[in-house]
């Protein structure tokens, strides 16, 4: 009876793998029944690697080209078997294939805005999104931390676990660039260098290689962008108040008109709106520059300017309101503030 199983029993003697799918990064080569012929020929492509593991451990590995399966090419596994030279028996052992060649194309981005720390507006909320390639480095480490011993592992698999790892390291990745948010649209591949460099040794952690990233995007959400654009129209007009109410005016014309048109009014009262808009705020940028300057007599004496604090006060709550929707930073406020408080003495 042993010798009919004996004689049943399948031998293999050739060893190879073809990747006929997209996506497969480890393959378990299957064995069933069957044993590994004593002096099988193991072929192992170019951009693959091949690992055998007894009975739970690893022992050697094979990069690509053919070998004859022997105590010779297989010396850690000779070694936990105790294979004396004289052994020509088949043999059972688990064998899985690599794929080391690039993954490329692969995507990552926020589905929720991240808050970093900028120098410039202080803490700010943006989206970013890009892709990535890598590669297997280390079947071994890969093996035994991440496709264990699952028949086939692939790309959509570890999908997950790399853009979380990604985001996990975005907001370190811009702190350690030091490049501020208002540059980083400028200097994406700078971005994504630095980003590269942050994520490097996670990746190795894992047996991988990261081949390539590219950020393709760099984003605030809706109502901050409309922020910065007035920040930047400020900064266009510098500190003077009056250029800055022009500036204002003409930024709510648009919606006055609109206003004034969905309301079905005359083309003339619409223009008389619109006149009036801009007369008032020209009159406000009047106001407020007197009250940052000097008055003529007391200029001429030499004595500190003196304004009424009714004027201040309306002059604060004006700056307050600029401040409050991110017109002005706090440090410009501070200092208007300050400026109007020292002509009350």
């Amino acid at each position: 009876m042993a010798l009919m199983d004996f004689i049943k029993k399948q031998f293999i003697d050739i060893i190879q793998w073809t990747e006929d799918g997209e996506g497969t990064l480890a393959w378990r080569f299957p064995m069933r029944d069957m044993e590994i012929q004593y002096g099988a020929s193991l072929t192992v492509r170019e951009s693959q690697m091949a690992v055998f593991v007894n009975e739970g451990k690893i022992a050697d590995v094979f990069g690509p080209g053919m070998y004859k399966l022997n105590t010779q090419t297989i010396p850690v596994l000779t070694y936990l078997k105790n294979w004396d030279k004289l052994f020509e028996s088949p043999f059972k052992s688990d064998l899985y294939f690599f794929s080391t060649r690039q993954q490329v194309d692969q995507r990552w981005g926020t589905p929720q805005p991240i808050t970093i720390r900028d120098k410039d507006f202080g803490m700010v909320r943006l989206r970013a999104f890009g892709n990535y390639n890598f590669s297997i480095a280390d079947p071994k480490v890969f093996h035994q931390k991440i496709s264990g011993t699952r028949d086939v592992y692939t790309v959509t698999e570890l999908d997950g676990q790399l853009r979380g790892m990604i985001l996990q390291h975005l907001s370190d990745a811009i702190a350690q660039s030091g490049i501020p948010f208002l540059d980083l649209a400028a200097n994406q591949i700078e971005f994504a260098r630095a980003l590269s460099t942050e994520l490097t040794p996670a990746f190795e952690a894992i047996g991988l290689r990261l081949e390539g990233m590219t950020v393709q995007n760099v984003s605030l959400p809706e109502e901050l962008q409309k922020l910065l654009d007035q920040r930047i129209g400020m900064g266009m007009v510098g500190n003077d108040m009056g250029k800055f109410m022009q500036y204002q005016t003409a930024q709510a014309i648009p919606e006055m008109a609109k206003a004034a048109g969905s309301g079905g009014g005359s083309v003339a009262g619409d223009a008389m709106g619109l006149g009036a808009g801009i007369a008032m705020g020209q009159v406000l940028a009047q106001n407020l520059q007197q009250g940052l300057q000097p008055r003529p007599a007391e200029a001429a004496s030499g004595a500190a300017a003196a304004i009424r604090p009714d004027d201040v006060m309306a002059t604060l709550e004006k700056l307050g309101e600029l401040k409050t929707k991110g017109i002005l930073t706090q440090e410009e406020f501070d200092a208007k503030k300050a400026e109007l408080l020292k002509k009350l003495v």
